[in-house]
């Protein structure tokens, strides 16, 4: 890789040994992925918050790493495993609430925006389209990338946070025009589609796509189902961009069939305990047509709805809230579906959802079955 002057002074360290391992990664990523050099982006997103995730040995590097270390570019980051404000509601190990406090203080410390939300795209200003940015959350770099008009790989852990430390990323990949635009092309043949089936959809092609795919037979998709399929798609596979257009070169269908087989993946039980809405967190728009889908109606059952912090106020001071909570809903902000510890299978057997998403973490990582409904359906059938 062809690195600046000032780029090869911090690989060698003579900036910090932080600023030189940051480096090293990036490098390292570059050359493998065959970029010729460095650029610089605006904006890092981070995943690896959720102590579930990064574990004992995240929680001490960034505890290490904080000592000593600002982050050079605006940077945000992904929910955590609980609601602070919430511990009382929950029977929670205690060492994991001081290991989340631990990583939420390392990120703040560092210069992180608490913004604990995998949807940083609906609760931010967005930079002009064609702005380098960095994202380690899969739906939103998908989100980025395709919606957005901004440039962006589905980052790891560490590459993210490596770029929030020296601001730089490795042109490679879907940050050269020429590797963004499709190759494959899936046909979509269902006719009566919701946000259910767009999730299905992503998540197959996730298993089929490279780097980007092109979606045709479908235009204007509603947010609801706009984060579902970037949610599917980020789950099951490398693909980080759609289209929604006709493409060149191989043309896949989508129909009943394939579906069918995702589901027949996914959906593991015919009922659940509890109802988990929000993976991706919901915002705010989905809260109002959800408001509205409730009015006049109460949950059967249990239902946690997962947010991010930055609209709180706003779902209140609109009465969302209000009437979501009358109905039986429960807000957790910060947090989210997968990976954490609210759901516990000693205590929940199964869960319903709308979340192709939440039901592959809920079911792999939670250990719990799932039952896979649209919202419209879960409000039609689990309220009275």
């Amino acid at each position: 890789m062809e690195l600046t002057k000032e780029e090869e002074a911090a690989l060698d360290g003579k900036h910090g040994e932080t600023l030189a391992l940051a480096y090293r990664v990036l490098v390292a990523i570059g050359e493998a992925t065959g970029s010729e050099k460095l650029i610089p982006i605006e904006w890092a997103h981070l995943s690896g918050v959720n102590y579930n995730t990064i574990g004992d040995a995240g929680e001490q590097f960034l505890s290490h790493l904080s000592k000593d270390t600002k982050f050079k570019v605006k940077t945000t980051v992904n929910p955590m495993g609980l609601d602070f404000d919430t511990i009382s509601k929950y029977e929670l190990n205690e060492q994991f609430i001081q290991k989340q406090q631990s990583i939420k203080d390392s990120y703040e410390k560092m210069g992180a925006i608490p913004s604990f939300s995998c949807i940083p795209y609906e609760i931010f200003e967005l930079p002009k389209k064609g702005t380098h940015v960095s994202f380690a959350e899969s739906n939103a770099a998908i989100y980025a990338n395709s919606v957005s008009g901004l440039k962006t790989n589905k980052e790891g852990a560490f590459s993210a946070l490596a770029s929030a430390i020296t601001g730089k990323s490795p042109r490679s990949d879907l940050r050269d025009d020429k590797n963004r635009k499709p190759n494959v092309t899936i046909q979509m043949k269902i006719k009566n589609k919701d946000e259910l089936t767009y999730g299905m959809l992503g998540y197959f092609a996730g298993k089929v796509a490279g780097n980007s795919v092109a979606i045709s037979g479908t235009t204007n998709l509603d947010k609801r189902s706009c984060k579902s399929l970037c949610a599917g798609m980020g789950t099951s596979g490398r693909c980080g961009m759609f289209t929604l257009e006709e493409g060149e070169g191989e043309k896949i269908d989508f129909d009943d069939k394939e579906m069918q087989n995702v589901r027949d993946e996914l959906n593991t039980s015919e009922s659940g305990d509890v109802i988990t809405l929000g993976s991706p967190q919901l915002g705010l728009e989905e809260i109002s047509d959800l408001a509205v889908m409730l009015h006049g109606k109460s949950f059967r059952k249990r239902c946690m709805i997962f947010c991010p912090r930055a609209i709180k106020k706003q779902i209140t001071d609109l009465g969302y809230a209000k009437e979501i909570e009358r109905a039986g809903g429960e807000f957790l902000y910060d947090c989210c579906i997968c990976l954490t510890p609210l759901i516990n299978k000693d205590n929940v057997d199964s869960v319903i959802t709308n979340s192709v998403k939440g039901a592959y973490y809920l079911r792999t990582s939670n250990g719990v079955d799932v039952n896979l409904k649209s919202l419209s359906q879960i409000v039609r059938e689990e309220t009275k």
